[in-house]
């Protein structure tokens, strides 16, 4: 029975791994993207550079990263969304999203590029997100997702 426990566990920590490594990577491709969209954004004016802004807005757009990063979610923390979800019927996809990248202890300035908008908007997300779930002023919100 312990090793069977101890199997599983380094199967969950190899599942953890593998979805920080997805996020870590899906971060890095999102700053290198938008760092081109700044210099292109430089060169304003020309249809080509516009066609080109377009095309990488559409990627950073993209669901597919959310779609592998919320199946490897759910083999590492099974059942995680399932039961926010039941407890806070009210919250959003992408409240759901919000909950996932806490509930793996990423900072603001982690979270906002694989959301592609700013920190303070990842603030003012988690904000709203402790009054959807009714969390007092004393009560951390990522404390309170690590014990669901």
């Amino acid at each position: 029975m312990e090793v069977r426990n101890e199997q599983l566990q380094k199967d969950l920590e190899s599942k953890n791994r593998e979805i920080a490594i997805a996020t870590m990577s899906t971060i890095k491709r999102n700053d290198f993207l938008n760092e081109i969209k700044r210099n292109l954004k430089e060169l304003d004016g020309d249809p080509k550079v516009k066609k080109l802004i377009k095309g990488i807005n559409k990627n950073l757009k993209s669901n597919d990263d959310w779609e592998f990063f919320e199946n490897a979610f759910n083999n590492a923390d099974r059942d995680f969304l399932r039961k926010i979800k039941e407890i806070h019927p009210s919250l959003t996809h992408n409240d759901l999203r919000l909950c996932a990248f806490l509930r793996l202890s990423l900072l603001s300035k982690e979270i906002a590029p694989l959301l592609n908008i700013s920190v303070r908007s990842v603030e003012i997300k988690r904000y709203r997100l402790r009054k959807k779930m009714s969390l007092n002023r004393e009560q951390n919100i990522v404390d309170y997702i690590m014990t669901l």
